[in-house]
């Protein structure tokens, strides 16, 4: 069973990659926290957007291409209201679109750096 959650979270990490690609997010990357016990999630998958409408358009472009790819939708959505920072959570995976500026600031990478990173190329 626990290998069927690990590959459903995997399909789901896959499907936002290919969302964010896209709709031209920048800097993609996820974190693995499969391996480190009680974490509050398996996966961060993190990127960033040129503006509060590219931000938005990121975001809602993950919902429908994880819904799409995987039937999965977000048990909670936050910060659509100023397009800084969204948060889209699905328990397993926890998904991150900033605004540069705000990436900067949080530094998520660099917080858990003693994490396996994953630095997806861009295609552009």
């Amino acid at each position: 069973m626990a290998k069927d959650i690990e590959t459903d979270s995997r399909q789901l990490v896959d499907a936002v990659v290919a969302a964010m690609e896209d709709k031209k997010g920048l800097d993609i990357l996820f974190i693995d926290f499969s391996g480190m016990p009680n974490t509050v999630a398996r996966y961060f998958v993190i990127c960033h957007g040129n503006s509060n409408t590219h931000v938005n358009t990121l975001a809602d472009g993950v919902i429908d291409g994880a819904r799409i790819k995987t039937g999965f939708k977000p048990w909670n959505k936050e910060g659509y209201e100023n397009a800084e920072w969204i948060l889209l959570d699905y328990a397993d995976v926890v998904v991150h679109i900033f605004q540069e500026t705000a990436r900067r600031f949080y530094n998520l990478e660099e917080l858990w750096a003693d994490m396996e990173v994953t630095k997806i190329e861009s295609k552009q």
